[in-house]
Order: C-alpha cells, then sequence, then structure tokens
C-alpha cells in the first residue's frame, strides 16, 4: 500500500515593479520607445543606490503614465553604462525620444523625482488665455515665472520659450500675448513678472518681482536672484538649489498644508531680525525639523528633544563650516540678534563632524578623521594621496590591500603620506569634491589649497608611477631612490 502526501507550499506574491529594467541588449530600443525616461544607473552594492531605490519604486509608480522610470545594473551591462560615461553610483540621466537629453541633477526622495519629472512632460510654458487662468498657476505652492507679452509672434516670446525649455528642470513657466491680463499686477508692456508663492507673502518683502530682460542668461539671473526671496521654505527637494550659499536655517514644525498661520509665525520673527543684516551676504530659510532631523543629528548634533517646540537655528557656509546657536530662541527676536552679530563677528566656534583619532597612527597607511585632517594633510612640507572611501563601497574594499602595499612600499620616505579617511564619518573639505567612492586627491606640499583629483589606474605600479610624475621629492622604493620624471 502507497501512501502520497501532496504537499502545499503557500504562494509568495512579489509586488510588480513599475521601474523598467535595462540592459545592453534592448537599451536602445526601449527608451527610445518613450518621449521621456528617466534612467538611473546603478551598482546593486553601492549604498546610495540602496538608499534611493525605494524612493525610486515609489516615484515609478506615481508617475505611471506621464514619465516612465527605468535602471540599468551596471556590474552587468557595462558596455551600455561605458557609452554614457557612467563613473559613479547612482547615476541618473534624463533620455527623450531615445537620445541622452540631461543629467538629472534633482532630489533624490520620491516626492522630489516626481515634482522634477512632472516639469519634464508636456509644454515647458504654460499659455494663459483669462485672468482666471492666471489666478490659477500663481496660486500654487511654488514660485510663478510669467511671461507679459503685446504679440504671439514677438521676439521677445520666443526668447522668453527658449529660456523656460532650458530651465524647465527647476521652475514654473506660463506666457500670455494678452497685456490686460498683467494689469492688475501693474504690466503696461512686455516684460516678466516672478511671482512669489501666496504662503510666502510677508510685508517684509514684495510678493512678485518683474523684469523686462527675456534671454535666457538674463532670465537665469533673475530668477536665481528672486526666487527665493528673504526667507524660503527649504526642503529636500530644493535644497540642491540652495547650496553654495552661506545660508542660516530655521528648523521648527514647518507646515504649510495644515498650519499655515502658525508655520508664518516663527518665519516672520526670522525675517524681521534678516532684514537687520540683509547687506551682510547672509541667506535665510525655514524648514520642517523632522524632514531633517537626521541630518541635524548627524551635522549638528541635536537630537530630536532639544530646543522643544521652538526653531533651533543653524549657519552652513559656503566654505563648510557649521555653527548652531545655543541659546534658546526668543519671540522678540533678540536671541537670534545675539547669534547673528557673534557670527559676524567671528567669535562663534564651528562645529565639526569627526570620528576619534586613531591613539596609533602608525601604519603604511594613515588615517585621516576631520580633527587630524589639518595636521596630517595640510602639513605643508609633505605630499599627500588622499582616498576617500565609504566603508560599504565594494570598489574601496577591493582597492584596500593594494593601497596598504603601496603604502608600505613607501615607508622609507620622510615627505609623503598616504592615508584614507572614511567620508561618511567625518566632514570634507569643500575644496575636494567627493561625489562617489573611492575618491583619490593628491595633495602637494606648500600647495594644500589645490587638491588634484587622482584619475589613473588602481594597481599599485599605477599609483607610483603617477607619484614619481608629481611627487616633491624623488620616491624611495626600499633603499631605492626613484629619480622624478619630469
Amino acid at each position: 500500500m502507497y501512501i502520497f502526501c501532496i504537499l502545499f507550499f503557500p504562494k509568495v506574491f512579489v509586488a510588480a515593479s513599475d521601474v523598467l529594467e535595462l540592459g545592453d541588449s534592448d537599451f536602445d530600443d526601449m527608451v527610445a520607445e518613450y518621449e521621456t525616461v528617466l534612467v538611473e544607473f546603478f551598482a546593486p552594492w553601492c549604498g546610495h543606490c540602496q538608499q534611493l531605490a525605494p524612493e525610486y519604486e515609489t516615484a515609478a509608480t506615481k508617475l505611471k503614465g506621464t514619465v516612465s522610470l527605468a535602471k540599468v545594473d551596471c556590474t552587468v551591462n557595462s558596455e551600455t553604462c561605458g557609452r554614457f560615461g557612467v563613473n559613479g553610483y547612482p547615476t541618473l540621466k534624463i533620455f527623450r525620444n531615445g537620445e541622452d537629453f540631461a543629467a538629472y541633477d534633482g532630489p533624490r526622495s520620491a516626492d522630489g523625482i516626481v515634482s522634477y519629472m512632472k516639469k519634464q512632460a508636456g509644454p515647458s510654458s504654460v499659455p494663459l488665455h483669462n485672468e482666471r487662468d492666471l489666478d490659477a498657476f500663481v496660486n500654487h505652492f511654488e514660485a510663478s515665472v510669467v511671461g507679459f507679452f503685446s504679440s504671439a509672434d514677438s521676439s521677445q516670446m520666443a526668447e522668453f520659450l527658449k529660456a523656460s525649455s532650458a530651465m524647465r528642470d527647476s521652475h514654473r513657466f506660463a506666457h500670455t500675448a494678452d497685456l490686460s491680463l498683467g494689469l492688475k499686477h501693474g504690466v503696461e508692456s512686455d516684460m516678466v513678472v516672478l511671482f512669489r508663492p501666496p504662503r510666502l507673502n510677508s510685508k517684509f518683502e514684495d510678493s512678485l518681482v518683474k523684469s523686462e530682460a527675456v534671454s535666457i542668461a538674463s532670465l537665469r539671473q533673475f530668477i536665481r536672484d528672486n526666487v527665493f526671496g528673504l526667507c524660503p521654505h527649504l526642503t529636500a527637494e530644493n535644497r540642491e538649489n540652495m547650496r553654495g550659499r552661506d545660508l542660516l536655517v530655521a528648523y521648527y514644525d514647518v507646515d504649510y498644508l495644515r498650519n499655515i498661520k502658525g508655520t508664518n509665525y516663527w518665519r516672520n520673527r526670522v525675517m524681521k531680525v534678516a532684514t537687520q543684516f540683509q547687506s551682510q551676504g547672509l541667506s535665510y530659510a525655514v524648514a520642517n525639523r523632522a524632514e531633517f532631523q537626521e541630518e541635524l543629528e548627524e551635522e549638528f548634533g541635536l537630537g530630536p528633544s532639544d530646543g522643544g517646540e521652538l526653531p533651533l537655528i543653524t549657519i552652513r557656509n559656503r566654505e563648510g563650516h557649521k555653527y548652531s546657536m545655543q541659546e534658546e530662541f526668543t519671540r522678540d527676536g533678540k536671541s537670534l540678534e545675539r547669534f547673528l552679530e557673534d557670527y559676524f563677528a567671528g567669535k562663534l566656534k564651528r562645529q565639526v563632524k569627526s570620528e576619534a583619532a586613531p591613539e596609533n597612527n602608525d601604519g603604511p597607511v594613515k588615517v585621516v578623521v576631520a580633527d587630524n585632517f589639518e595636521e596630517l594633510v595640510n602639513n605643508p612640507s609633505k605630499d599627500v594621496l588622499l582616498e576617500f572611501y565609504a566603508p560599504w563601497c565594494g570598489h574601496c574594499k577591493s582597492l584596500e590591500p593594494k593601497y596598504t602595499e603601496l603604502g608600505e612600499q613607501l615607508s622609507a620616505n620622510t615627505h609623503i603620506v598616504i592615508a584614507k579617511m572614511d567620508a561618511t564619518a567625518n566632514d570634507v573639505p569643500p575644496t575636494y569634491d567627493v561625489q562617489g567612492f573611492p575618491t583619490i586627491f593628491f595633495v602637494p606640499a606648500g600647495q594644500k589649497d589645490q587638491p588634484r583629483k587622482y584619475e589613473g589606474g588602481r594597481e599599485v605600479n599605477d599609483f607610483l608611477n603617477y607619484l614619481k610624475e608629481v611627487a616633491t621629492h624623488p620616491l624611495i622604493l626600499g633603499n631605492r631612490e626613484e629619480k622624478n620624471k619630469g
């Protein structure tokens, strides 16, 4: 007698992805099928790619039917990735009708990607036909740029439309050939008007700004100078546009959807103080604390309970120096005044994110942290080869034994230092452009303000040959002196 056992296994359902997976065999054919597609070139081991993955998936679902999102695994599709010059991960590019149109330099959050890519679909500038159209367009969460023209075939309108196409990824544009639509805003001749978002209207600045220049260069400058106003709302989506400036941020419960009045209560107090220091070159912003809490903890050491419900104030300048206000924010703004007076007087102590310097740093590769950067890297008498790495980076792990061997071979040299720094745990000076890992710089003796990015091979002999060319003093390998070729 035979007994048969039938085993039942529960079905495992895997959610279908809305992100297209492309490779060497089908990339060109598939991308050509779409008017606009955003492509992520990635590596599975890359930490930044892993962080982006769920945001990218969510964005793809939200954009379904509007703009397509795709991805290419560069570890198995090297031909395609090499063809488009991918040398760091993740790299995102926008393709139009199969052609590489532009690098994607927008936000990396799902909502940010959705907002950015929606601007890539449809016309770059919206035609307005009546006042109702105009009011609906400018009554928006973001700033609006509107061109008012006396004729649809004017050269100025044509120039405006070119400019809108060039800047569509960053700003909202609309246009009209009926000047009467702008009469209530003081428009009497051809011009461009930048309308600030109604939620940010304040007695401390005008709600709109006008310009009669419409060329791409002049319009770009006009928008750059005015779009943020005195104190904009900083978000994960627009933060990249605000980099490169000295910026004070007030972090608190900023909520322009459910609590506009409460949000502007604190913003107005920041703006009132900011008007007293407008000529000093510092920019200002407000931001939702919860949205930036991780950054506040990592960069400024400010935990969720610090400051209570009152705004937290930080400054980060273009050199990367960081400061935070220790005194409690007061409703009369006096504490913020004192903080700014001390900042402009150079009395504030900088905050630096740094690992602890190792007690024993005698190995062939010196460990650099933010606290010993000045001592080890900026020593004016020494050449330094400095690797910026991330602990999770696969390429960095592959390089480590070769880099250690390089340090061992050059250990007899007193004028050259082989060093490495964990760029995820330490502040990286702004003169070092670290976009991926590993990134290596040669920092010559006597020229510490001019680090040179190393672009050569990553075998020991590649490094040695490079250093023979650029080192200030001849290299010593073992007991043998190597003469510089240059």
